[in-house]
């Protein structure tokens, strides 16, 4: 069995893989979650992906003889990168890529990944990562109208809040969740103006937020990161 962990900038994930196969996964977990969840029931190997823990720091923390492999730049992908500055590139982008070009092998895919940051990331039909966007997420935007006024309170995200607000609370609301939707859907047509048979395939912490207001044909595959650096620790293995 593998284990896939992804470490993000707020909470870390984890999957359980037998073969390509996911058997359960674990999301918004603490780092002590995360140990005590991977020594319960040790792999066979791990893949590790962390925007913010050395891998230094995940191994000295497990404390068990388990190979782990980290996914850098460096790591052999099986897709391909035309990208300027690929030791730049967040290990979370490649991964979804990867897990897309899997699930939809030889079809133009946008991957929208709705996490701290919204990414916005193409790859083509002949497995080339092509680039994308990167945009301040949900709670992101909530924190920069609390931080950058003198009297605007922080709140939390609601789901389908009215258009129009009628107090302060809510127009915040409208104005973060109903502006992210906008944003979304602007960026997904510009790209189907130029690919009309582009797949789109949502993920991320913030998806259930969105996924029942974008216009289909969209994807959502929450656990799409977890896929992506499974295919890439598979494909790791059969290199050696």
């Amino acid at each position: 069995m593998n284990v896939v962990v992804d470490s993000g900038n707020t909470y870390s994930k984890i999957g359980w893989f037998s073969g390509d196969h996911l058997i359960r996964y674990e999301t918004r977990l603490g780092f002590t979650e995360l140990i005590e969840l991977i020594r319960s029931e040790l792999p066979e190997r791990i893949m590790y992906s962390s925007v913010n823990r050395s891998v230094s720091e995940f191994l000295e923390a497990l404390d068990r003889d388990v190979p782990v492999l980290n996914l850098t730049g460096n790591t052999p992908v099986p897709i391909k990168k035309d990208y300027e500055t690929p030791h730049t590139l967040g290990a979370d982008r490649v991964a979804g890529a990867c897990g897309a070009n899997w699930m939809f092998p030889e079809k133009d895919v946008l991957v929208v990944d709705m996490g701290t940051s919204i990414t916005y990331d193409l790859v083509d039909r002949e497995g080339i990562f092509r680039g994308g966007l990167i945009s301040p997420g949900v709670r992101m935007r909530f924190n920069a109208l609390h931080t950058f006024t003198k009297r605007l309170p922080l709140f939390d995200p609601e789901k389908d809040p009215e258009f129009i607000g009628k107090s302060t609370k809510n127009a915040i609301q409208s104005g973060v969740m109903n502006g992210t939707l906008a944003e979304i859907e602007g960026i997904i047509n510009r790209y189907r103006h130029e690919i009309p048979s582009l797949c789109v395939v949502i993920c991320g912490g913030d998806v259930a937020f969105f996924e029942s207001n974008l216009k289909p044909p969209i994807f959502a595959v929450p656990e799409l990161v977890l896929i992506g650096l499974n295919r890439i620790l598979t494909y790791n293995v059969a290199l050696q």
